[in-house]
């Protein structure tokens, strides 16, 4: 199914909205003060956003909020930063409008082929252990005591040791809503969120929670705009921008995972630049109201796919519905308890908890050291380092498996054209008198001269061959280091009278070759590993005429 064109609001859609709206109320307070942020910047941001995605983005399940991820990160840089909270807030306000700034300018370079910057594995690892570190976080929100920020494991031993010094009112309440907001999952088209959401509400105003202790989230106060942010030096400008590709690269991926998965899951298709641009207006909307990043979270998007959309109306619906219940609800919004939201948020992402994926990964040996490393580095490093390590794992382990060298020798399958690896096909025959060799992996800078030693290595092992092929159809195109590399090959093989024959080059490296001046190595250049042996073996015929 292509594109949907913007037309009017379906039945499905308005209910869509509204259940969708009831959702992500709870979770966007809940985010907010995982950001150490005002509830009201995230539900700003949830319906600015929502708003303005719909001017560039195709899908119609995307609902514009802020997500755990992203708060988590955005609470790390600020937490790093310096200044009193006013200058804080300046400088959330800041970063969502560089992160648009860097989402419009990706959509515009049409990078999005940056989707698969930070790998599966990666996200998987990164996911599990912020999900970990945020539901510990919230754990003293949920039991009514508090405790300075610290890692994840110190704060684990704190909230146990304090098991005395709980607050029974406000752990009760929690643990209520936590049992009901887990049984309510079974149900997915009935927004368990907002039922929490208004009983909490109504047990608060019962039982006056806040008269036993049980904190609550006070009035939101949409209609009052924040202040205009204090001017602020390079310095933090500076450190703040360095920091803010973690956000934008946590909030692409996370973003374009979920459209993805959706669209796949029901037909529909969405294009990577042109989510980019939708992404950059949402964040846009949201720096203007002065509120948080956001992105198209999994479990809003879920929702409203569990709830019918039928076009992108539904998240206006659901912004437009946002705003009406916090509006006309805010006196009642004002006693919902803390405990609460620190239900709404473990609730949300007890998903993430769930081992299978790496243990899958362990299972096929690809990745799994990555993915662990993603998780631990979370738990260790915290979110915004473990972010920036499980990328740097993600880039070695592409390194590391491009630039082991590892040939492998081809032979005749049949009576056929085909060649294929000997160690894998116990029936294919070697040539007579010719060594074919082909490299497993894209000759490039790091691994060129280490792969072409080994053939040479491997040749001089077998002195009475003096013709080899070497198939590159594995490399798409080399940089000057790997050319120099092939160049140096060619020559050192003609100083041991070995003659090189090369087969199925691709014509951006013959290219780069004739460019190069090397005309003769041109003149050895087949399309195919039969053709490039054929030419082998005349070319020893003819050597041996001449002998």
């Amino acid at each position: 199914m292509g594109h949907r064109p913007m037309v009017m609001p379906r039945r499905a859609d308005l209910i869509a909205g509204v259940c969708v709206a009831g959702l992500i109320l709870p979770q966007a307070v809940a985010y907010a003060g995982i950001a150490g942020l005002p509830p009201q910047r995230a539900v700003l941001a949830t319906i600015a956003g929502s708003l303005l995605y719909v001017l560039a983005g195709r899908s119609r399940f995307a609902i514009m909020s802020p997500t755990s991820s992203s708060a988590a990160i955005l609470g790390a840089v600020l937490a790093t930063a310096p200044g009193d909270p006013e200058v804080k807030l300046a400088l959330a306000t800041i970063a969502v409008g560089l992160v648009s700034l860097c989402f419009l300018a990706a959509g515009g370079l049409r990078l999005g082929s940056l989707t698969g910057f930070v790998s599966r594995p990666v996200l998987r690892g990164f996911t599990f252990g912020l999900a970990i570190t945020i539901i510990v976080g919230q754990l003293p929100g949920m039991v009514g005591i508090e405790l300075p920020k610290a890692n994840v494991f110190r704060l684990a031993y704190e909230i146990a040791a304090g098991v005395p010094h709980w607050h029974l009112a406000s752990a009760v309440t929690g643990a209520v809503a936590l049992l009901a907001l887990l049984a309510l999952r079974r149900l997915p088209a009935i927004p368990g969120g907002f039922i929490v959401l208004a009983a909490g509400i109504g047990a608060s105003m019962a039982f006056d929670l806040s008269g036993h202790g049980v904190a609550v989230v006070g009035r939101i106060d949409l209609l009052t705009m924040p202040k205009m942010p204090p001017p602020l030096g390079w310095d933090t400008l500076s450190q703040l921008t360095q920091l803010v590709l973690p956000l934008v690269l946590v909030l692409f991926a996370e973003s374009w995972g979920t459209l993805r998965t959706l669209a796949l899951r029901n037909g529909d298709r969405v294009e990577p630049n042109r989510e980019l641009s939708a992404f950059g207006l949402a964040n846009l909307g949201a720096a203007l109201v002065q509120g948080m990043p956001v992105g198209a979270g999994f479990s809003a998007g879920s929702a409203a796919e569990t709830a019918g959309a039928a076009t992108r109306w539904t998240g206006v619906v659901s912004a437009i519905g946002l705003a009406i219940l916090v509006v006309a609800g805010a006196s009642l919004v004002a006693h919902l308890p803390e405990p609460v939201l620190a239900a709404v948020v473990i609730a949300s992402l007890v998903h993430a908890l769930d081992p299978a994926p790496l243990v899958r990964l362990w299972k096929l040996r690809r990745d799994c050291y990555v993915a662990t490393g993603a998780a631990a580095g979370v738990l260790v490093f915290g979110v915004l380092d473990g972010m920036l390590l499980a990328i740097v794992l993600s880039v070695l382990a592409l390194l590391q498996r491009m630039a082991a060298p590892r040939i492998v020798r081809l032979g005749r399958l049949g009576d056929g054209h085909d060649y294929v690896d000997v160690a894998r096909h116990p029936k294919a025959v070697l040539p007579e008198a010719v060594a074919v060799w082909r490299p497993a992996e894209p000759l490039f800078f790091a691994n060129a001269e280490r792969i072409l030693s080994q053939i040479s290595d491997r040749l001089a092992a077998e002195p009475a061959i003096r013709i080899a092929v070497v198939s590159l159809e594995e490399t798409f195109d080399i940089d000057s280091t790997a050319l120099d590399a092939l160049l140096e090959f060619d020559t050192q093989m003609k100083a041991r009278h070995v003659s090189i024959q090369f087969a199925r080059m691709r014509d951006g490296v013959r290219d780069l070759i004739k460019r190069a001046g090397a005309a003769d190595l041109l003149t050895r250049i087949s399309f195919s590993v039969d053709d490039a042996v054929a030419a082998a073996k005349l070319a020893r015929t003819t050597a041996s005429g001449r002998e």
